[in-house]
């Protein structure tokens, strides 16, 4: 059926109600209807997410109930293991209520228990849940750091990490098999009554809290040095405002200045034009407060709380955000320096970082006797890892991450976690304040002992149907065309991670990574310098990572911007 049918179904079914009928027929955009009604919205490993209004390609209430119910389908597969049930929270977002409540009423109908968080809570919380309650599957309503008019639907497997491909295969033909009029939920009475429906909320986070506490790294330099700490915390009006300060609170960080405008929740995210820590714009006001109150460091949290972004001072006294990377190196050079002082490395010790984030981490573990490994990108590749190190008794893990702001250190959680990164950082610059370091001392301190590792990740966005099309003609371009060189350094190898192989440029010998097939091309460069081409799979963008390392910062800073103006010439 092409859109123009798609459209007029929306515009004539009963099934629709009369507001969304109104939105539809008001539009006069051609281009627009066909946006909205060219393809469905998609359901993979990240669940969905999309921008917020009527048609088959966005968030609405009836693509919600539908792979809802198909969620239901996949579960009720086997009943034994849906009676387990499903924990369901939500952040802040437009329609996240509304979302998960239709969520937990469309699973109740078809059988499959319900555990619904009360209020809103982070994506980590929801994560650890699961497991804890021993729940079947898990959903969370959210867009995690997109702008305000997305929203999204995030499932999660009974070992707390995001679905894998098998299952979102599953989940998918499941969905694609229900017609809208049949995906309809229980009255909210009737699956109180019956106990399939049990708010949550109390319990649960005490249950986290306490878990949070047992990843301390160093309960006794927060005992000594806690109170002195001064900190400014934004949760960027979503769910990590209660969750952050409470664990600050208790493990002896108790004085935190809170951005007042950010503090609570806010759907239009008011105060930013993105609610992204990765965006200085965000933390224009953290920053000011920091001025004001004099504070070491500033950090904000995403609306679902599972990314963690930092400011820190300068020698100039001016604040300036750290990247994804250097946060995860500072945590993990301090987690392993300060592990080593106890002499409680493991002598099976691991970390695990995705593909695309910097080879500086595996440049400290190795330093620590702790061994590195990588995954695609994506939490829930990392979570696999996890649960494979436990399954075959053969790692311990420590500490994981991914370039794009998401930490973890510990294994009770299987997704990013910022309220963990919130604590850890915050242990670490109080570490370092109690022995005269700031957190730019403990940075230069690492470039100096490691080499100065840079990067920069560009973005192409390519929005629409046109935009589908020019992404797939890009990478499939570079998929048969290898460049020879980029900025004047020879491609040694090139990891084909769609075909799943290595290939050795000088020998021509081609090594199967063991990893699963994606669209991702990676080329190592001389020097141990790699640039790395990927589509983002929750957005319609193209993505360049760049990573550059040298002896001095000069130097790095050089080869960076050198090999960023080569390689964008990779998706013109």
């Amino acid at each position: 059926m092409d859109y123009r049918k798609k459209y007029e179904e929306w515009l004539n079914n009963d099934v629709f109600d009369q507001d969304t009928k109104n939105e539809l027929a008001a539009l006069t955009d051609e281009k627009e209807i066909e946006d909205r009604f060219y393809r469905e919205l998609s359901f993979g490993t990240a669940g969905m997410r999309g921008v917020l209004g009527a048609g088959t390609n966005r968030m609405n209430l009836y693509n919600v109930r539908r792979a809802s119910k198909g969620v239901a389908k996949y579960l009720m597969r086997n009943p034994e293991f849906a009676s387990r049930g499903v924990a369901i929270a939500y952040d802040s977002r437009r329609y996240s209520d509304l979302f998960a409540k239709e969520t937990a009423l469309i699973l109740c109908e078809n059988g499959v228990p319900v555990y619904l968080y009360e209020s809103l809570r982070p994506v980590p919380v929801l994560s650890f849940t699961l497991r804890y309650l021993n729940c079947a599957a898990g959903v969370v309503i959210t867009a995690s750091h997109n702008p305000p008019e997305y929203n999204g639907y995030k499932l999660y497997g009974e070992d707390g990490a995001q679905i894998g491909p098998d299952i979102a295969e599953i989940v998918t033909e499941e969905i694609q098999k229900l017609d809208y009029k049949d995906c309809y939920p229980m009255d909210e009475k009737k699956a109180l009554e019956s106990g399939l429906l049990k708010i949550i909320g109390k319990a649960e986070d005490d249950a986290y809290i306490k878990m949070l506490h047992t990843l301390v790294v160093d309960k006794d330099i927060l005992k000594k040095e806690g109170s002195n700490l001064k900190i400014v915390y934004s949760p960027l009006h979503g769910s990590g405002n209660m969750p952050v300060r409470r664990i600050l609170d208790e493990i002896g960080i108790t004085n935190v200045s809170v951005v007042k405008e950010q503090e609570n929740p806010d759907p239009n995210f008011s105060t930013v034009a993105v609610p992204n820590p990765e965006d200085p714009g965000a933390f224009k006001l953290a920053i000011e407060l920091a001025n004001k109150v004099g504070a070491d460091c500033a950090f904000a949290t995403d609306p679902d709380c599972d990314r963690l972004g930092v400011a820190f001072k300068t020698e100039s006294g001016e604040f300036k955000l750290l990247n994804g990377n250097q946060i995860a190196c500072i945590m993990l050079y301090y987690i392993l320096s300060t592990k080593q002082k106890q002499g409680k490395i493991p002598k099976n010790g691991a970390i695990i970082k995705s593909i695309v984030s910097t080879e500086m981490a595996r440049k400290i573990a190795d330093s620590y006797g702790v061994a590195t490994f990588e995954t695609l990108t994506g939490f829930k590749f990392i979570g696999e890892k996890i649960q494979q190190f436990e399954d075959d008794n053969s790692y311990e893990f420590i500490f994981a991450f991914e370039e794009s702001y998401g930490f973890l250190s510990g294994s009770a959680v299987r997704d990013k976690d910022a309220v963990n990164a919130s604590m850890l950082i915050a242990e670490a610059v109080c570490s370092f304040k109690a022995q005269g370091l700031t957190l730019n001392d403990a940075l230069n301190e690492m470039y100096n002992k490691y080499g100065w590792y840079l990067d920069k990740v560009i973005s192409k966005t390519l929005p629409g149907k046109d935009g589908s099309e020019k992404m797939a003609a890009i990478m499939n371009n570079l998929f048969t065309n290898y460049p020879e060189s980029i900025a004047g350094l020879k491609v040694v190898a090139v990891r084909d991670y769609k075909a799943g192989t290595r290939k050795d440029i000088a020998t021509g010998e081609s090594k199967d990574m063991g990893l699963p097939p994606s669209a991702v091309l990676y080329y190592e460069l001389e020097g141990g310098n790699w640039v790395c081409v990927r589509p983002s799979g929750t957005e319609p963008k193209i993505k360049l990572y760049i990573n550059a390392n040298a002896e001095t910062e000069e130097e790095a800073k050089a080869l960076l911007e050198k090999l960023a103006n080569a390689a964008e010439n990779l998706i013109s």
